[in-house]
């Protein structure tokens, strides 16, 4: 009887040990990043950083924002797996903030192109030399001011500027044909914002440009976004662009109105949730906070 339970309890065990192993090794070989396809050529790339888009077209792949280089290596490892010619045909820069563009140094000889507004590609180089790490940067060969088209494959490509927002040089990227988006961090869907003024954020101004993006693209756009927060997509309509327009909104007119009944910064920034705002709960509530009262006391 006591072999026989022996028995037994050692087979539970082995097989307790062995599922065990078989989803630990499982996980543990589990890729780190996730891919999302839009659309039959175009999807989106999550690891670290800024959200990733890749459009896949017989010219070679056009890239949008590279997060981290060891992000952007994976993502090209993944991509030279889709096509059985694995050319680059072009990357874009959303801005020049790090998690969105440190990246480009992994398609350095891969790329044709890497576009990006004007002041991007200033932003990124000024900030490369004050961290003194130039050397590993690649930064835009091509720049544009307002407008930028091109006919790439069977998509058409526009990226737009309306003017400073999260900073002085942020871009929509459109693509026309399949209706959508890429806004870069114009657009933290529910999540606090880091607002740049030191590269010309600008939080009335970045109010506008949301504005400019509704009315240029349709109800029925897709949108991609540089972040969100915990329980929401990277992804999303016309709705979620107005819910973070309103609250740039909602975050300036309390701050006003907290600076008038006599607050000090320091007060305000003890604020845990902003009145008309209430679904943004994620940590970094300082950072914009911070800009409102900067902008509104400075006049700028």
């Amino acid at each position: 009887m006591q072999r026989r339970q022996f028995i037994r309890n050692a087979a539970l065990t082995a097989g307790a040990v062995g599922l065990f192993q078989k989803n630990g090794i499982a996980s543990f070989f589990e890729d780190p990043w996730k891919i999302t396809m839009l659309s039959k050529d175009l999807g989106i790339f999550e690891e670290k950083g800024g959200t990733i888009a890749f459009l896949n077209t017989k010219e070679g792949f056009v890239v949008v924002d590279s997060q981290f280089p060891e992000q952007s290596q994976h993502l090209i490892d993944e991509l030279k797996k889709r096509s059985e010619q694995p050319l680059f045909r072009l990357l874009i820069n959303t801005h020049h903030h790090g998690d969105h563009s440190s990246g480009n140094i992994s398609f350095k000889g891969l790329t044709q192109h890497v576009l990006a507004h004007a002041n991007s590609k200033i932003n990124q180089e000024n900030t490369a030399k004050q961290n003194k790490n130039e050397d590993k940067q690649l930064y835009p060969d091509q720049t544009y001011s307002d407008l930028w088209c091109e006919k790439i494959g069977k998509e058409n490509i526009c990226l737009r500027y309306y003017g400073a927002g999260h900073t002085n040089g942020d871009s929509f990227v459109h693509f026309e044909h399949a209706n959508i988006v890429h806004c870069g961090d114009l657009v933290f869907n529910r999540r606090h914002p880091f607002v740049d003024r030191g590269a010309g954020a600008n939080m009335k101004s970045w109010i506008e440009v949301l504005n400019s993006g509704l009315d240029k693209f349709t109800k029925k756009t897709t949108y991609i976004f540089g972040h969100s927060g915990n329980g929401y997509k990277v992804t999303g309509t016309a709705d979620d662009v107005k819910a973070f327009r309103d609250y740039l909104g909602n975050t300036l007119k309390f701050v006003e109105s907290e600076i008038k009944a006599g607050k000090t910064k320091d007060e305000i920034l003890k604020t845990t949730i902003i009145p008309g705002a209430e679904e943004w709960k994620t940590d970094g509530i300082q950072r914009p906070l911070t800009a409102a009262y900067e902008e509104l006391t400075s006049g700028i």
